[in-house]
């Protein structure tokens, strides 16, 4: 590991707060002040400053016993950003690229964000007929084929809090917004290894997306073939589900998955 020398115009209340930061996340337990101010040698009344900000800023909240402060969310939202722009979007790009090669189609990658689907990368068709979309967008995930995915290889309290939080709403006529047949239909995704969003949410456009595994098995994002319908029919959709269940394997395994793949209720 590099050893960095001390900058020369090193701001002292940002080190200090990084510091603080720092002893936090590595303690794995909830810190009070008087722990923080012993452990950095800062003293008290600069360690609550100094909290009070990391706490309105979202990077640390209060613990509910004794006042003590542990990590928030707002570093977990970083660091996952970070994780995917770095590690994931360059693992899996190549892989997309050849699909929208091979498709003719706009090709997503997304990942599930606090009950929504965020659009992290994209390979866009180049036919004169395409779908709207951009990197950073935000879509629901009861209505999308990335969304279906990711919610069905999802432990289900997730799918729970957003029923709870936000509801079901109710995009297009095809839209399920009712919880007990997204629960079956989210079964059946998982069982075979595939979700359709049949102008689900939005008329006139058809997805079809597949799921990314990481070594563990877990799910860490889905990517989908989108489109307009009058392309994307039916007969493309049967088409397309091999290759959305062979590039699930494919990309899964550069990520270091060995698992079996389902597809079509059997494996691959």
């Amino acid at each position: 590991m590099e050893i960095k020398e001390k900058p020369e115009q090193l701001v002292k209340s940002v080190d200090r707060s990084l510091q603080i930061l720092e002893i936090i996340t590595k303690s794995g337990k909830p810190l009070g002040v008087t722990e923080i101010s012993r452990k950095t040698g800062i003293h008290k009344s600069t360690v609550y400053r100094l909290l009070s900000t990391l706490g309105y800023r979202g990077y640390i909240s209060q613990a509910d016993q004794d006042d003590k402060y542990t990590v928030g969310l707002k570093l977990f939202e970083i660091g996952s950003i970070a994780i995917n722009d770095l590690d994931l979007r360059q693992s899996v790009a190549p892989y997309l690229e050849k699909l929208m090669e091979l498709t003719g189609e706009t090709i997503h990658l997304g990942v599930l964000d606090n009950g929504e689907v965020v659009y992290i990368d994209k390979f866009e068709s180049q036919k004169t007929i395409r779908m709207y979309s951009k990197i950073g967008k935000r879509v629901y995930a009861h209505s999308t084929s990335l969304g279906k995915v990711l919610l069905a290889f999802s432990p289900e309290e997730i799918l729970e809090r957003i029923i709870q939080t936000q509801g079901l709403p109710q995009k297009t006529k095809n839209t399920i917004t009712d919880p007990d047949k997204l629960k079956n239909h989210l079964t059946r995704i998982s069982q075979q290894g595939y979700a359709v969003d049949d102008e689900e949410n939005e008329i006139g456009i058809r997805c079809i997306a597949g799921p990314v595994f990481d070594f563990q098995g877990k799910i860490l994002a889905a990517f989908s073939i989108s489109g307009p319908a009058i392309r994307i029919t039916q007969e493309k959709i049967e088409e397309f589900k091999e290759l959305v269940c062979s590039y699930s394997q494919k990309i899964s395994g550069a990520l270091g998955y060995n698992g079996e793949m389902r597809c079509f209720d059997g494996r691959i």
